[in-house]
Parts: structure tokens; C-alpha cells; sequence
């Protein structure tokens, strides 16, 4: 139970912080700023919960962890559900904030959720969107798979995990919003409703394609030992 609590707080405090940096203060980082906001949660949770649950808090990233064998099939399934759980935790605190800070941007009541077509800051498509997500996804996916697989770069993984989330998150921010994350998209949609929930699908199936792609072709790349 402890490693499923972990996860649902590193969930949590992923979306707070980072989802909140995008929707309180996007205007003023911009998306180099988001980017970090993302990526730094993901450093100082690595280094929290890291020993504990593994910091997953990314249900595309268990389903990765599952396929290479690292995660059993009970574990793959609470993780899920404690991420999501954390996730709408993180979103409602948000929308408690945003609610009680009248100063605030008329756009963070999207709770940075994420989108395509009119809530696309570039008017991605829909098609485009489940590419862009797979994509981004199967790097993110790929470089945690690897830097976690030897304990020579134990000690550096949560830095480089966090860095590869930053850079994904520069070039897909203009585009989706970046997801890679099913469970940081399911927060902040269930709590916006509206198109970013009509949308909501895209940033499910599209982070669990990548890293299903990525899941087979690390077994493939790099087996492990028997």
C-alpha cells in the first residue's frame, strides 16, 4: 500500500505544479517555464518516492514498466488507479486555488488541460494530436526505461527523467499541452468538462500506444538477463 500511496502523491503533486504553472503563470514562464515546472516535479518526486514505488506516477510509464517485466499485472493495475486518483486530487486543489484567486488568468480555468483542433494553441488535428502523443510519449517512455534499467545511472535518473520530460514538454506544448501521461490529462479534463473532456480520449489511447510500442521494442533492444 505505501507504493500506491507514493504514487498517487507523486501524481498529485506532478499535476499541482505542473499543471498549475500552465495554467497560473503560462502567460508569464511561457513554455520554457511550464516545461521545468514539469520536469522539476518529476526530479523532486524521483528522489522522494523513487525507493519506494519506483516514481512512476504515469500510467503509460507502468504499462512500459509492465511490458519489460518490472511491474506485476496487480501492481500495473493499482498504480493506475492511485495515479488517476491523484491526478483529480491535484486538479481539485488547483481549481480550489484558481477559484479563491480572483487575479487570475480567465484561461486557468482549463486547468492546463490538454487538446487539439481550437485548443491547440497551432490548431493540430486530431490525427495529428495521436501522433505527436505516441511520439512524444515512446521518448519519454524509452529514456526511462533505459536510465532505470542499471544501477551505474541509479543515482542520476530522477535528473535525466526530469530533463527528457522538460524537453518533451518544449516542443509539445504548442501543440497538445503535452500529455504522455494519461492520468495528468484525466485530472484536469473530469474537472473542466466541456471540449477538453471530449477530448479527454486522445490523451489516453495515444500515451498507452507509445508506450506499448516502446514496452515490446526495449525487450527486443534490450532483453533482460535470465
Amino acid at each position: 500500500m505505501k507504493r500506491y500511496i507514493s504514487e498517487l502523491i507523486g501524481t498529485m503533486v506532478l499535476v499541482l505544479f505542473g499543471c498549475g504553472s500552465a495554467a497560473i503563470a503560462g502567460q508569464v514562464l511561457g513554455n520554457l517555464g511550464i516545461a521545468l515546472a514539469f520536469g522539476l516535479s518529476i526530479v523532486a518526486m524521483a528522489y522522494v518516492i523513487g525507493d519506494i514505488s519506483g516514481c512512476h506516477i504515469n500510467p503509460a510509464l507502468s504499462i512500459g514498466m509492465f511490458i519489460d517485466g518490472r511491474l506485476s499485472a496487480k501492481d500495473l493495475i493499482c498504480y493506475i488507479i492511485f495515479q488517476c486518483i491523484g491526478a483529480i486530487i491535484g486538479s481539485a486543489l488547483l481549481l480550489l486555488i484558481i477559484m479563491n484567486a480572483p487575479g487570475v488568468p480567465a484561461t486557468a480555468a482549463g486547468l492546463g488541460a490538454n487538446g487539439f483542433g481550437a485548443a491547440s494553441f497551432v490548431g493540430l488535428t486530431m490525427v495529428s494530436a495521436l501522433i505527436v502523443e505516441i511520439i512524444l510519449t515512446f521518448v519519454f517512455v524509452f529514456t526511462v526505461l533505459g536510465v532505470t534499467k542499471s544501477e551505474k545511472t541509479a543515482p542520476i535518473a530522477g535528473i535525466v527523467i526530469g530533463l527528457t520530460l522538460a524537453f518533451v514538454h518544449i516542443m509539445g506544448i504548442p501543440l497538445t499541452g503535452t500529455s504522455v501521461n494519461p492520468a495528468r490529462s484525466l485530472g484536469p479534463a473530469l474537472l473542466t468538462g466541456g471540449v477538453a473532456l471530449s477530448q479527454l480520449w486522445v490523451f489516453i489511447v495515444a500515451p498507452i500506444i507509445g508506450a506499448i510500442i516502446v514496452g515490446l521494442l526495449y525487450k527486443v533492444l534490450a532483453p533482460s538477463e535470465a
